[in-house]
């Protein structure tokens, strides 16, 4: 199972953000991911990755993901062919 790792500072209160994002791939996704959460506090720290591979950070990619993003970046990676409905549009 793919497991979507999300690290976030905790010094920047980020953890609210870090759980919606959980929240939604888990709804999108159900049971075909797991999600972990990880609290950092070495400073500024946002860090999607999935198995390993980071698909997301925000300094590099220049702030946070919107969601249709965040979602369509897993799907391509764990089931291509999945249908995001409005999502993909």
């Amino acid at each position: 199972m793919p497991n979507l790792v999300i690290t976030y500072c905790t010094g920047c209160n980020w953890l609210l953000r870090a759980g919606w994002y959980a929240q939604e791939c888990l709804s999108t996704f159900g049971t075909a991911i797991s999600v972990t959460l990880i609290p950092d506090d070495s400073g500024g720290i946002f860090e999607i990755s999935l198995d390993g591979a980071t698909i997301w950070e925000r300094k590099r990619d220049g702030g946070f993901p919107d969601i249709k993003a965040l979602k369509q970046r897993v799907r391509d990676r764990i089931d291509p062919g999945l249908s995001l409905g409005h999502s993909d549009k």
